[in-house]
């Protein structure tokens, strides 16, 4: 493998990687958000609480579309990474 395909390769699964990484901190912050709901929230608490939500769920869908990109990006990478493993089952 050249060097700028063994770059590139590095490159994608640390992305990859940094995807994986993304979506555990979004979905803390998801359940986080979802316990919030469930609690008696009133007035701008509850609005605070919901613009959490809505805005994490924006978060891990642009996340999603990286991992399929990335996942797009894969035959240069080791099929077998665990970054790039965990972006193709991600649904």
């Amino acid at each position: 493998m050249d060097d700028s395909r063994k770059t590139l390769s590095d490159t994608v699964e640390q992305l990859g990687t940094l995807s994986h990484d993304l979506s555990n901190s979004l979905e803390t912050i998801l359940q986080a958000a979802y316990l919030l709901q469930e609690a008696k929230l009133e007035g701008t608490n509850k609005k605070w609480a919901r613009m959490i939500e809505d805005a994490a769920r924006d978060a891990a869908h642009t996340n999603r579309e990286i991992r399929k990109i990335l996942q797009n990006r894969s035959p240069v990478v080791n099929p077998q990474s665990p970054a790039l493993a965990d972006a193709k089952t991600d649904n």
